[in-house]
């Protein structure tokens, strides 16, 4: 099972990657059917549509529905590149999803294990299995990449505006 979870991920990878087009934060999502082929696709699109529910998760279990045409995915596996915050694993109970496979861990927001554990909480009428770390460095790179780039852009931005809000730029930064 576990390289076709990892061909999975590599799917998931692949929406992932489409976010950065947007600037959206690179996670992505896709849902397997019964049969084993992606039957739902997703990425971050909440900068691209203004949408804060636009999560890759969910965006990928209700194009899964869609194509299903019903939105118990009792039979479905969801397969994302970073563990699902409390709205996404929310829904992915919700749903019905009896499988969550994931990338990397979110030791920030997770909760699906990290933070909170919410897709294996007793008192919910549904529980999920986990299957946690991947692809965890692929994964876990593509964030760290992003992240790091978005640092690097603000700092210049901020030593560019620094003169003209009267302060010195760093002394680390080229030219200051």
């Amino acid at each position: 099972m576990r390289e076709q979870e990892q061909a999975w991920m590599r799917e998931a990878l692949a929406q992932a990657r489409l976010a950065l087009a947007t600037d959206d934060v690179p996670v992505g999502a896709v849902v397997v059917g019964p049969g084993g082929a992606v039957v739902g696709r997703g990425r971050n699109e909440r900068e691209a549509t203004g949408d804060p529910t636009a999560h890759a998760e969910v965006l990928a279990l209700r194009d899964a529905a869609r194509t299903l045409g019903r939105w118990r995915l009792d039979d479905c596996t969801l397969v994302v590149t970073l563990e699902p915050c409390a709205m996404c694993a929310g829904a992915t109970v919700l749903a019905r999803v009896p499988r969550l496979v994931l990338g990397a861990w979110d030791p920030k927001a997770g909760a699906t294990g990290s933070v909170h554990d919410l897709v294996r909480d007793r008192r919910l009428n549904h529980r999920v299995e986990v299957v946690g770390g991947v692809l965890a460095e692929e994964c876990s790179g593509l964030l760290l990449d992003f992240f790091a780039h978005h640092r690097d852009a603000a700092q210049e931005d901020d030593d560019v505006a620094a003169p003209a809000r009267g302060r010195a730029p760093r002394a680390d930064h080229p030219g200051g």
